[in-house]
């Protein structure tokens, strides 16, 4: 059952205040999609806690999940494309609907992380020797911006974008090695195959993936984002956002974790790229 279906069938369960939103909803569910939290309050003539509890009522995390469910109920979008992008969007449409979807997935993905699991995997990442970036196909991209990221923290990162290079990488790893693989899906036959041979020479595996996924089974770790993007029919858009945001959070934990002396060093870097780049135009 969609979420229209559950808004139209539980309508008599819901308070007076509640059925207010629902039937605007239901009224204009494209409009909605679209709406500010308190635009929506505004046109049901309720507050915007009201909202709040409209949409947990109906088992979503909040106003940003509800939006998520509702785009889904309307339509399956674009194949191929995103999964909010209908086939006749102009480019101010489509513009919008990228940056909202984009937006409401970022705060879904915010709720599902377990802060505990964050704080355990900078544990490994500071202690490790050696930590590689791994990622295949949209995945990679996002493994190498963690290069860029931890490059800079004065410890040696690996990072190979063929899944050879990868697996020799894995077979020669040890103890003291934390390997970083990343998938939206999990399902991808040759990182699976990489995070077993990682294991089997002892090597921390963490997983940036599904946690009901088959290479979640083989990590010690996962850190798993709840973006609701089915990435076998649509380009990786959202879960792709969602994944870089995620390494920015580690590369940040990292640089707290080791202290002021460590920043001092962060410093010295940047310092030497100035002489790289243009002084700043006056405003």
């Amino acid at each position: 059952m969609n979420i229209l279906e559950k808004i139209s069938q539980q309508q008599q369960a819901f308070s007076k205040s509640e059925r207010k939103v629902a039937q605007v909803i239901l009224a204009n569910p494209q409009k909605a999609i679209h709406s500010s939290i308190a635009t929506l309050a505004k046109m049901a003539d309720v507050s915007e806690p009201t909202v709040n509890r409209f949409c947990r009522r109906l088992d979503t995390k909040g106003y940003p999940d509800f939006k998520l469910h509702l785009a889904q109920s309307l339509a399956n979008g674009t194949p191929y494309v995103n999964q909010h992008v209908e086939e006749d969007d102009g480019p101010e449409e489509y513009t919008k609907k990228i940056f909202e979807s984009t937006m409401a997935s970022l705060e879904v993905a915010r709720q599902s992380l377990n802060v505990n699991e964050i704080n355990r995997a900078v544990d490994l990442l500071t202690q490790a020797k050696r930590i590689s970036f791994f990622g295949l196909g949209a995945s990679a991209a996002v493994a190498h911006d963690a290069i860029n990221k931890f490059f800079q923290f004065n410890v040696p990162i690996v990072y190979f974008e063929d899944i050879l290079m990868q697996r020799m990488s894995c077979m020669n790893s040890n103890e003291s090695d934390v390997i970083v693989l990343i998938s939206h899906t999990g399902r991808t036959k040759n990182l699976v195959d990489v995070a077993q041979i990682a294991r089997s020479n002892d090597a921390t595996v963490i997983g940036i993936t599904s946690k009901t996924s088959p290479l979640a089974r083989d990590c010690n770790l996962v850190l798993s984002l709840d973006v609701p993007e089915d990435t076998d029919l649509y380009m990786p858009m959202a879960s792709r956002i969602a994944q870089l945001t995620l390494i920015d959070i580690l590369a940040t934990g990292f640089t707290l974790r080791r202290g002021a002396k460590f920043r001092e060093n962060l410093k010295r870097i940047k310092d030497t790229l100035r002489g790289s780049r243009f002084d700043k135009t006056p405003t």
